[in-house]
């Protein structure tokens, strides 16, 4: 539904080297480089970071992002762990959103949450 996403960052070769390892399982890339800006996506950059351009400290934002798989969640999962993330919630089904609801949630190198989920619906 949305077109892209734009968050600053406060060291921006921590939060691409941690968006580059957790993308590459939910099937998203760097597509383009700025130098001070860099875009990710499947074909067209839809989510973006780039450097911080005023002193206003961060506040967490919550980002979910489509897996094409419960496995790719938790291939994300794992490469988050990898680059150093905090875990906030493991990969598992959480029924309260609904009943094919698979997520697992982490921190970025910002402070944000951080989220690869994937849809299975009946019928």
């Amino acid at each position: 539904m949305l077109d892209h996403v734009s968050i600053q960052v406060d060291d921006l070769a921590a939060a691409a080297a941690f968006y580059d390892a957790v993308f590459e399982p939910i099937g998203y890339r760097r597509i383009m480089d700025f130098g001070d800006t860099i875009g990710y996506g499947d074909g067209f950059p839809s989510f973006w970071i780039g450097a911080r351009t005023d002193p206003i400290p961060n506040r967490q934002s919550h980002l979910a992002f489509q897996a094409p798989s419960r496995a790719a969640v938790d291939a994300f999962l794992a490469a988050a762990v990898g680059a150093g993330a905090e875990v906030l919630h493991e990969a598992r089904v959480w029924p309260e959103y609904h009943a094919g609801y698979y997520g697992a949630f982490v921190r970025d190198p910002d402070g944000n949450n951080v989220e690869a989920v994937h849809h299975t619906f009946d019928g």
